[in-house]
C-alpha cells in the first residue's frame, strides 16, 4: 500500500477521533483535513475543492432558502394547527403527529420542520394534558424517517446523489427512494405508536426559570376577526408558553385576574403576560394576536419587517429622568417600547408613566436594521436583536406552499433537475417577498455546507489513493461475503459512524468503501449507495448523531438512556427492513 493511502487512513482515523472526543466544531476539523491533503500533495487543489461545486451541496444550500420562506410565512405552523386535532391518548397524539411530520420532512429540510414543530407540540401537549416528553422524540424520529422518502427530504440523500452524479454520472429521481422510504416511515411510525408511550419517560416540559433572566411585561390584543376569538385560553396555547405566563385580561376596562384555562377569549381582549424577553417572540408567532401598545401601530414598517431588540440605556441617553410618554422615543428612533426592565425585574405601572433611568433595559419593536444602525450610538450601552423574533407573514403562507408544490411537481415530472427546480423555487420565494434577500442569505447554514463539501476531500482521497479498496478488501477477507451480507455490513458500519459523527460526513466517508466493495464483488453499486443513504440518516440511538435528536433533548428533558431505550429496537427494525427491501428495488 502506497504512503498516500496509509497517510489518508491515519488522517481519517484522526478526524473521526477528533469529531468524537473533542469540542472543536466539525467544519474546522474537516476543513483542516482538506488543507492537510492539499499541502502534503495527496490531492490536487482542484480535487480537494471539488466538493464545493458538487450539485448536491449547491442543492442543499438552495433548499435552505426555500425552507426559510416556508418558516417566515408560518406555513408549517398553519399546517400543524389544521392536522394535529384533539386526540384522547398519547398513542393517538403520536399517530396524529407522525403523519404530518413525515410528509413535511419529505419535501423540506427536516431540521427546519422540527424547529417549527417544537413550540407547536409543546402547546399541543399542554392542551391535551400530556407530557411533552412523550411526543418530542417521536417528532424527531418521524422527521428522520420522512426525510428518507424523497431525494430532497434530507441533505444526506442529496450528498450521495451528488457523489453518484460526479463519480458515475447516475441521477436518482425525486421519488425513487420512496419504494423503501415510505415502508420505513410506515414501519417505524407503527412501532412508535405502539411502543413509544411505554418506552419514553413522563418528565413533562421544560419550565423556564424566569427569576434568572430579565423580566418584562408584554401586552397583546386579540384580533377581530381572527382565529382566537371564541377559543379558550388553553385552546389558544396561551397557558403553555416556554418563556412567560398570562397574568390578567383587560376586557373593555374590566380586569380579570387569575385567568382560568377555560376562559373564553373575546374580540379586543388585552392580555398581559410576564416573562423573559423571548416571551414576546413566542406571542408574535401566534396568529390572531397583535401588540396592544398603540405606538407599535404607528411604526412605518410592515409587520413582517419588524423584530424585537433589547437596548440598555447609557449615561448619555438624552431622555433620562423623562417619562416614556414625554421622551418621543418612537419618533426619535422609529421603534416602539413594549416593556421596561430594571435590575432584572419588570417595572410596574402604565408604560407611558415610567421614567427612564440609566441601566434600564428596554424591549423594543423595531426594524430589522435597528441593531446595526444604533449599535454604536452613545445613547445605548448595549443593543442586541432577539433571534427569530420577526412575526410570520401568514398572508403569504398559501403562496409559499404553492411554490414548494410547484418545485416538487416540475422536479418529479422530469421537466427540470432538482437543482434547477430548487433554484427557481428559491428565486420565487425572494421575488414574492415570502422572504427578504437578507434573510435568505442568513438562512444558509454555512458550517453545515463546509462540513459536507470538505468531507468530500477525504472521500476523494480514499478513492484516489487506494485506501478505500484496501478497507473493502479487508472487509471481504473476513469470510465469503454474499452481496446481501456485504450490503448489511455496509449499512451497519454507516449507521455506527452516523451515531458518533455527522450524518453527511458518515455518508461521504462510507461511499468510496461501498463502491470498492461492490466492485470487488462484481455487483451493481446502486443498492450499496442507497444503503449508505438510509443508514446515514438512521440515527436513533444517541442525541449526537442527528441534529433533530439534539434539538428535542432539552425541551423534552430527556436523558441519554432514553434514546437508547427506544432507539436501539427502532434502529434494528428500520435497518432490517431497509436491507431486505433495497435489493428488491435495485437488484444486485
Amino acid at each position: 500500500m502506497a504512503w498516500e493511502a496509509i497517510f489518508t487512513l491515519v488522517l481519517l482515523v484522526s478526524v473521526l477521533g477528533a469529531l468524537v472526543v473533542t469540542r472543536v466544531s466539525a467544519d474546522l476539523i474537516l476543513m483542516g483535513s482538506l488543507i492537510i491533503l492539499v499541502i502534503t500533495g495527496v490531492l490536487t487543489p482542484a480535487s480537494a475543492l471539488s466538493g464545493f461545486a458538487n450539485p448536491g451541496v449547491i442543492t442543499i444550500a438552495t433548499l435552505y432558502v426555500v425552507a426559510a420562506g416556508l418558516k417566515e410565512t408560518g406555513a408549517v405552523q398553519w399546517i400543524a394547527r389544521q392536522l394535529l386535532g384533539h386526540p384522547k391518548t398519547a398513542s393517538g397524539a403520536q399517530a396524529r403527529l407522525i403523519g404530518p411530520t413525515g410528509v413535511l420532512s419529505a419535501f423540506m429540510n427536516n431540521t427546519a420542520v422540527v424547529a417549527m414543530f417544537i413550540p407547536a407540540v409543546q402547546d399541543w401537549a399542554q392542551r391535551l394534558n400530556l407530557p411533552a416528553s412523550k411526543l418530542l422524540l417521536p417528532l424527531s424520529y418521524a422527521a428522520i424517517l420522512g426525510g428518507t422518502c424523497t431525494l430532497i427530504g434530507t441533505s444526506t440523500n442529496l450528498v450521495v446523489d451528488g457523489l453518484l452524479q460526479s463519480r458515475l454520472d447516475i441521477h436518482l429521481g425525486l421519488f425513487e427512494l420512496a419504494w423503501v422510504g415510505v415502508p420505513l416511515l410506515l414501519v417505524g411510525g407503527l412501532f412508535l405508536v405502539l411502543f413509544a408511550a411505554r418506552l419514553l419517560p413522563d418528565r413533562g416540559g421544560l419550565n423556564e426559570e424566569l427569576e434568572a433572566v430579565r423580566e418584562y411585561g408584554v401586552e397583546v390584543e386579540v384580533v377581530s376577526p381572527g382565529p382566537l376569538v371564541g377559543r379558550t385560553v388553553a385552546e389558544a396555547g396561551l397557558r403553555s408558553l416556554n418563556y412567560g405566563y398570562l397574568t390578567e385580561i383587560d376586557r373593555k376596562g374590566r380586569l380579570i385576574t387569575a385567568v382560568e384555562p377555560d376562559r373564553m377569549l373575546q374580540p379586543g381582549d388585552k392580555l398581559y403576560f410576564v416573562g423573559a424577553p423571548e416571551c414576546a417572540s413566542e406571542l408574535r408567532r401566534i396568529q390572531g394576536l397583535k401588540p396592544a401598545n398603540g405606538g407599535v401601530h404607528k411604526l412605518d414598517l410592515a409587520n413582517h419587517q419588524r423584530c424585537l431588540v433589547e437596548v440598555v440605556l447609557g449615561p448619555e441617553f438624552s431622555a433620562l429622568g423623562q417619562t416614556v410618554r414625554d421622551s418621543r422615543f418612537r419618533s426619535r428612533f422609529n421603534a416602539a417600547i413594549l416593556s421596561v426592565s430594571r435590575e432584572g425585574k419588570r417595572v410596574p405601572g402604565k408604560l407611558g408613566d415610567i421614567r427612564f433611568k440609566m441601566g434600564d433595559t428596554l424591549l423594543l419593536e423595531a426594524s430589522q436594521e435597528f441593531a446595526e444602525q444604533y449599535r454604536f450610538r452613545r445613547d445605548f450601552l448595549l443593543v442586541s436583536a432577539l433571534n427569530d423574533s420577526t412575526p410570520p407573514d401568514f398572508s403569504k403562507a398559501p403562496l409559499a406552499l404553492g411554490i414548494l408544490l410547484a418545485m416538487v411537481v416540475v422536479s418529479a415530472s422530469g421537466l427540470l433537475s432538482i437543482l434547477e427546480a430548487a433554484f427557481l423555487a428559491a428565486g420565487a420565494m425572494i421575488a414574492s417577498r415570502c422572504i427578504t434577500a437578507s434573510r435568505a442569505r442568513r438562512s444558509v447554514d454555512l458550517p453545515v455546507l463546509v462540513v459536507i463539501a470538505s468531507s468530500f476531500a477525504l472521500g476523494t482521497a480514499m478513492s484516489e489513493t487506494g485506501a478505500a479498496q484496501w478497507v473493502a478488501g479487508s472487509l471481504l477477507n473476513f469470510g465469503t461475503l454474499t452481496p446481501w451480507l456485504a450490503l448489511a455490513l455496509i449499512y451497519v458500519l454507516t449507521a455506527a459512524f452516523t451515531e458518533v459523527i455527522t450524518n453527511n460526513a458518515a455518508a461521504v466517508l462510507m461511499f468510496p468503501i461501498a463502491l470498492a466493495v461492490s466492485e470487488q464483488l462484481g455487483v451493481n453499486f446502486i443498492p450499496f449507495a442507497v444503503a449508505v443513504m438510509f443508514a446515514a440518516s438512521a440515527s436513533f440511538i444517541t442525541p449526537l448523531g442527528y441534529q433533530t435528536n439534539l434539538m428535542v433533548y432539552g425541551p423534552g428533558r430527556y436523558q441519554f438512556t432514553d434514546y437508547m431505550r427506544i432507539g436501539v429496537p427502532l434502529s434494528l427494525l428500520v435497518g432490517t427492513t431497509a436491507v431486505l427491501l433495497i435489493p428488491q428495488v435495485w437488484g444486485f
